[in-house]
């Protein structure tokens, strides 16, 4: 029985296409697995047959618990989970590039489609690095990640021993590097990037189970849905047996490093420009990013609030001019919610991505503590991770139409620019001055200098996270 791809799905009771797809869907695809500890190698493959051997044994050693484990059993035990605290397995996800594609010798016809995909990242138009100063394992050609992790840094050690058992076991696999991954979290628990600001929490939700869960135990759904469609983060498996009822979706890796000591030293300024001070001064932070740092949007309220669950469910209808959300911040760039000026809200849904980027690098500071030059400029940051259904439209649209563009959003008639995304805006150039009016507290400014450059991207690439089905086939 086909279901439909347009909607959400209800995972507990899929049956037909649906049952089937989640048993060959990869985990952390339709919703994200828990990993606080995560460890992601980049592998190049010599020998066809290596390689083919290596993959296929991720779903089938040992035979009574795989390492590779369908989307429906990982859902399966998020359920047992709540219901009687029982733990559940490690996360190990695969994801094959173009290149790889060819050394495994697939038929082009049968290659994953998506063009961006099959050109990769280092030919993308996103105003990156020369990839000559990317990190070493992430400039020459790479043909497959493998991505370990789980709650309990033991558990991920376990799983991710016994997958360095399989590379050795095969032939001709080498690992080119591998980045390690460690969650962040604030006070009430919720998850932090680097500069000390709630992330993550905007997520489109695929699952009927979670939107009801949004709608009913959170702060609601009524001006912002975060309902989406499967067709916004899986497609058919095109080499896979049977495209019809087997999926996968495009899986994009960046490694962002952050400059906290930078950032901050721009927050500090921004509020003496506005003339913040004390408790005030945080303002400045939240107009940078959106946010509060305990994740309260700044249309919402003039502080923070040390909400649990941090609030979602708004928009930007409210602040049509700027006033309460500066039209710069990254959470306004990357996510409009119907006021970015181009399109109508529908259309600007069609280039959201789940993300399900985990933060790197090991701080001897606490993130918030006011302080700024025990601050690292350095070795920590962002492994920026993202599932899309269309490249193009939607990682790459939201970097290069939205977040590098100066011109985006629209602002009112005589109102200026807003520059690039002053978070992870990128720009070929000087970045360009703030030209929109940024004001707090009876202080304005016109045009401010714009932020430096506290994000430097250090490679990443484009990969195909398959069925099941097909790696069972090779």
């Amino acid at each position: 029985m086909p279901f439909d791809r347009t909607q959400p799905i209800s995972w507990e009771n899929a049956v037909g296409d649906a049952a089937v797809m989640l048993d060959e869907l990869q985990p952390n695809i339709v919703k994200a697995h828990t990993r606080e500890f995560l460890t992601i190698l980049f592998l190049k493959f010599n020998d066809p047959a290596g390689a083919k051997t290596f993959l296929k044994s991720l779903t089938q050693t040992p035979a009574a618990a795989p390492l590779l484990k369908s989307a429906k059993t990982h859902l399966q035990e998020v359920k047992a989970f709540k219901a009687t605290g029982k733990k559940g397995t490690p996360y190990v996800g695969v994801g094959i590039t173009s290149a790889g594609y060819a050394l495994l010798q697939i038929p082009d016809p049968k290659v994953p489609p998506d063009l961006s995909f099959r050109t990769g990242m280092q030919n993308a138009t996103l105003n990156d690095p020369a990839p000559a100063a990317w990190d070493p394992h992430l400039r020459g050609v790479i043909h497959a990640v493998v991505l370990v992790g789980d709650q309990m840094s033991g558990t991920r050690n376990k799983a991710l021993t016994a997958v360095h058992h399989l590379i050795d076991a095969a032939h001709g696999v080498t690992i080119l590097g591998k980045e390690k991954g460690h969650g962040l979290h604030n006070s009430n628990g919720d998850g932090i990037e680097h500069f000390g600001y709630v992330d993550g929490r905007s997520q489109p939700l695929f699952l009927t189970e979670e939107i009801d869960d949004e709608r009913l135990t959170t702060d609601g759904t009524g001006n912002w849905d975060p309902a989406f469609g499967l067709d916004r983060v899986i497609v058919p498996d095109t080499a896979a047996p049977d495209p019809t009822r087997h999926f996968g979706s495009y899986f994009v890796f960046r490694k962002l490093e952050q400059n906290v000591k930078l950032f901050k030293k721009e927050e500090k300024a921004l509020a003496r420009r506005l003339h913040l001070k004390g408790d005030d001064a945080e303002r400045a932070g939240a107009m940078l990013v959106g946010r509060f740092e305990d994740g309260t949007p700044l249309t919402a309220q003039f502080a923070d609030g040390s909400h649990h669950p941090v609030p979602n469910d708004f928009d930007y209808d409210s602040d049509p001019n700027g006033a309460k959300c500066p039209f710069f911040a990254h959470i306004r760039k990357v996510n409009p919610r119907g006021s970015g000026g181009f399109e109508p809200v529908e259309n600007e849904r069609h280039h959201i991505m789940a993300r399900r980027g985990q933060t790197y690098g090991v701080r001897t500071d606490q993130p918030n503590d006011g302080r700024i030059e025990n601050k690292p400029s350095k070795d920590v940051g962002l492994l920026f991770m993202a599932f899309n259904a269309d490249i193009a439209q939607q990682f790459e649209f939201a970097q290069s139409t939205w977040a590098n563009n100066p011109g985006f959003p629209r602002v009112p008639p005589g109102a200026g620019a807003p520059g690039l995304d002053l978070v992870i805006g990128q720009s070929p150039t000087p970045r360009p001055d703030i030209h929109c009016p940024v004001a707090w507290g009876g202080s304005t400014i016109s045009t401010t200098t714009a932020t430096p450059q506290a994000v430097t991207m250090k490679g990443g690439e484009y990969f195909f996270m398959p069925s099941l089905a097909f790696l069972r086939s090779l």
